[in-house]
């Protein structure tokens, strides 16, 4: 069987990683793809644990963290493990890359830094409960959020704290860095933009229930979804509402950002498209029976796993493919241009083709 082409290399710094799965657009660093239908099944690995978060990929390796409590690096080519780290619980947080470094937390609270090709530890951190968030890389510092109801700040080099700041709730919202600044959603039902040198509070915003959802900004808007079944946009400089749409439930999914257009899915199980600036709906359209997975942008696509992997129109909603696999799947697709990547709540990793 021919092997799979090389992935595309990101175009990006490869130290930063600011948002969840690196960007607003939620590609993993890849950049905007071609997303086909796929025909076969390339390969298929099961890692031993249910799979909660979303793989990543660079340079053929796929980087994918289970709730066995293993972090797996599996050769795309040949679908085999190059090696897999233990951590201390189980993982619900999707892993992020910087430079030479594989960044997650786990339930035991611990987050870790794993060398990308060795598999060892380059250092380890903790805070006080779960970290479900993925952690974030801006100009040599991490950014973390924990059920401890705090946000943390380390060294990318040596996982040394920089500071920490309490908030008023849990958060499992994975924060966005722009500029000066980190936006992150919390379980006390408030958005805050904290400064990123200090962790200072600049601003929060109050909707009606927890965020989980990890907000996307898009030049000076900031857009995401609240469990009080609304989308919101604010400006992101004063946290002001510049406007909010009704979905049918509450939303945990985290919105993906392609040119004028915001996509974000709800559990009342569909998919919507906001223009972001004056907030009118685009178009919306059946997925499944709940989302809270992030769509991923693909080129002229949208993608969504909810039970299977759907691709919809970008531009018009309308059912492009669909996919299915022998287990249901919840996190997000690893989109190549030649081969997509997904993980199942069965513990199994698929490359299609």
């Amino acid at each position: 069987m021919p092997g799979l082409p090389k992935p595309p290399e990101p175009s990006r710094a490869e130290n930063d990683w600011p948002a969840l799965l690196c960007d607003n657009a939620r590609t993993g660093g890849l950049g905007i793809r071609p997303a086909k239908a796929p025909d076969r099944v390339h390969w298929h690995l099961r890692v031993g644990g249910s799979v909660r978060s979303a793989p990543v990929l660079r340079s053929r390796v796929l980087y994918v963290t289970s709730m066995a409590g293993n972090l797996h690096a599996i050769d795309v080519e040949r679908g085999h493990e190059k090696w897999q780290f233990q951590a201390a619980d189980h993982i619900h947080s999707t892993p992020s890359l910087s430079g030479s470094k594989v960044l997650f937390g786990c339930d035991s609270g611990k987050v870790y830094a794993v060398d990308c090709d060795s598999g060892k530890s380059a250092w380890e951190t903790a805070a006080a409960a779960e970290v479900w968030t993925s952690p974030v890389v801006r100009d040599g510092v991490v950014f973390f959020g924990s059920a401890d109801a705090r946000m943390y700040a380390v060294d990318l080099d040596t996982g040394r704290e920089r500071w920490t700041q309490e908030l008023g709730g849990r958060i499992y919202s994975t924060a966005s860095v722009a500029g000066k600044h980190l936006y992150l959603g919390c379980g006390d039902g408030k958005i805050y933009c904290l400064e990123v040198s200090s962790g200072k509070t600049v601003w929060s915003t109050l909707t009606g229930n927890g965020i989980d959802s990890s907000p996307a900004v898009a030049g000076d808007t900031l857009l995401f979804g609240s469990e009080d079944f609304f989308f919101y946009a604010l400006d992101a400089a004063t946290g002001e509402v510049r406007w909010k749409y009704e979905t049918g439930l509450g939303m945990s999914s985290s919105p993906a950002v392609f040119e004028d257009l915001a996509v974000v899915g709800s559990k009342d199980g569909f998919l919507y498209a906001f223009e972001i600036q004056s907030g009118r709906l685009r178009w919306k359209a059946q997925a499944s029976d709940v989302v809270t997975a992030p769509p991923v942008i693909a080129r002229g696509l949208v993608c969504i796993q909810a039970g299977g992997t759907h691709a919809f129109d970008i531009a018009t909603g309308i059912v492009s493919w669909r996919a299915g696999l022998g287990g249901s799947v919840q996190s997000a697709p690893v989109l190549t241009g030649d081969a997509m990547y997904v993980a199942t709540n069965d513990g199994e990793v698929y490359a299609l083709d």
